[in-house]
């Protein structure tokens, strides 16, 4: 299983897996899960990693549904500036790949900040560390395992 997963047993969290056949021709991962679990849009959090100095990445757990504002996200964690981070970086500092990049079981423990909308569910969804692979949880036990906050982070 993924790191994520097994952070989750480890912790005696309460989740559910769902898996789907990821098309590769498909890279909007987020809607591609939400079309194969026929979930909605706003129930499905996609995993972003953004920069706020050269040094330090940040996640960003947002809706599927919505765009990121990287104001809100500077504003959030008092930075001057914050910029989508590099590819090959946000894959290198969490050990997954683009498209299932999950907030849980990162290489590397990055302070992390939940969209304020996660709050409206009794659970919600976000990638199990491998594309095609999605947990659904409560917003609770995510930020509860991350020690993340939760902000106004989408435009």
């Amino acid at each position: 299983m993924t790191p994520a997963v097994n952070l989750l047993k480890k912790n005696k969290c309460s989740y559910k897996l769902h898996k789907y056949e990821h098309d590769p021709a498909i890279t909007d991962f987020g809607n591609e899960a939400v079309e194969k679990l026929k979930l909605d849009a706003k129930q499905v959090f996609k995993t972003l990693l953004v920069e706020l100095t050269p040094k330090e990445l940040v996640v960003c757990v947002i809706p599927v549904a919505n765009m990121l504002s990287l104001k809100e996200v500077a504003n959030v964690f008092k930075a001057k500036k914050a910029v989508m981070a590099n590819k090959e970086e946000a894959q290198k500092v969490t050990g997954y790949l683009l498209g299932g990049i999950s907030p849980l079981g990162q290489k590397k423990k990055l302070r992390t900040v939940i969209d304020e909308t996660a709050m409206n569910f009794s659970v919600m969804y976000i990638s199990g560390g491998k594309r095609g692979l999605d947990i659904e949880l409560s917003a609770k036990t995510l930020l509860s395992l991350t020690n993340a906050s939760i902000g106004l982070i989408t435009a």
